[in-house]
């Protein structure tokens, strides 16, 4: 971990340097946007690309999935940038918004994988939970009891009142707040996984449905606890009661004192969120602007750098800082696609 921050703070520093000292439109420095779980990869790899290569070590902003997305597709030429990040992959909608500003030529890069879980003590009663259950304990409205097809304010107080195989015991869930990628993720795939199918969302339009599967209730039971999943793991230790949520290569380094729940019946581990198995898994990308390579200085080998063996291999320097890395032949084919840069078609993202 204290590579990691020394990273973060030296690419910090490189990225204040380039934004005073780079014009817009003659720029030699490598402008990264996007996710903010994608980030701290990026970064790793851009302290490592600076040290190793003569390029400038590229600046990067965490600026979320949606947000870098959109700067990214805003146009060509320099006072844009160059690659964004995601914790997702791209919409149809952002690819068309690409395509009307003349980005034309993207290149999709898939990086690998995270999962996000549902933690506690190993001294506290560990959850097996399906995602209904899990919607139905942290949503802000929830179907009445006593009428399926009808909303109302979340009554739900102890995880046995949502079903009595769940502890007897107050919900108490510490999670992300709303400008995290993982509070992004953690809505889209757990809470509206459990939420899309409920019959008092059925006929809803897809904002609608969004409206309610993604509104975490604000009565007490789900606690913002900011970035700090430090923060998260003191309190799960000192309170058998509470829940946190957070990525797993956290869980990971807490293994000796962290147990993760089961989410529909499955356990998170690296296999399973690999290969897609775990619901709250997602996969990370990042997206190049073709018409910038070769402008823009090292584009190209920082892409080679991001896709080698030395960064994503089985013993690779990302592995080493939590991420999920790609197996033996998904990392072949995406060093083949670093060397070859193929253009992504939107029949891809349908």
């Amino acid at each position: 971990m204290m590579k990691l921050k020394a990273a973060l703070t030296s690419v910090a520093l490189a990225g204040s340097i380039a934004a005073v000292s780079t014009p817009a439109m003659a720029r030699d420095t490598i402008s990264i946007v996007g996710s903010s779980t994608v980030y701290p990869f990026a970064t790793v790899v851009a302290e490592r690309f600076g040290t190793k290569t003569d390029f400038a070590t590229p600046k990067l902003e965490s600026t979320g999935s949606g947000g870098g997305l959109k700067l990214f597709c805003q146009g060509i030429g320099t006072q844009h940038p160059d690659i964004t990040n995601a914790s997702r992959r791209m919409k149809p909608s952002e690819y068309d918004m690409c395509q009307g500003n003349g980005v034309t030529d993207i290149t999709e890069f898939r990086i690998g994988s995270d999962g996000i879980v549902i933690a506690s003590s190993n001294n506290a009663e560990n959850l097996d939970i399906s995602l209904e259950q899990l919607f139905l304990a942290l949503a802000k409205e929830v179907p009445n009891p006593d009428n399926e097809n009808e909303l109302i304010a979340n009554p739900y107080d102890k995880w046995s009142d949502i079903d009595s195989s769940l502890p007897n015991v107050a919900i108490q869930v510490m999670g992300p707040p709303p400008t995290s990628g993982t509070r992004d993720a953690f809505v889209e795939l757990a809470m509206q996984g459990g939420c899309e199918d409920l019959p008092a969302v059925a006929d809803m339009s897809e904002d609608d449905m969004e409206g309610v599967c993604h509104s975490m209730r604000e009565d007490g039971p789900f606690i913002e606890a900011g970035e700090n999943d430090n923060l998260i793991v003191q309190k799960l230790m000192s309170d058998s009661g509470m829940y946190g949520i957070f990525g797993y290569s956290f869980l990971e380094e807490n293994a000796d004192r962290l147990q993760a729940a089961r989410l529909n019946g499955m356990v998170p581990t690296v296999e399973n969120i690999a290969a897609d198995q775990y619901p709250v898994a997602r996969s990370l990308f990042f997206y190049v602007k073709k018409a910038h390579v070769g402008v823009v200085p090292g584009i190209s080998e920082y892409v080679e750098e991001f896709a080698s063996q030395a960064a994503m291999g089985r013993n690779g320097y990302l592995k080493s800082v939590g991420l999920i890395v790609p197996p033996r032949d998904a990392l072949m084919d995406l060093q083949d696609k670093a060397a070859s840069m193929p253009n992504l078609q939107k029949s891809e993202l349908l």
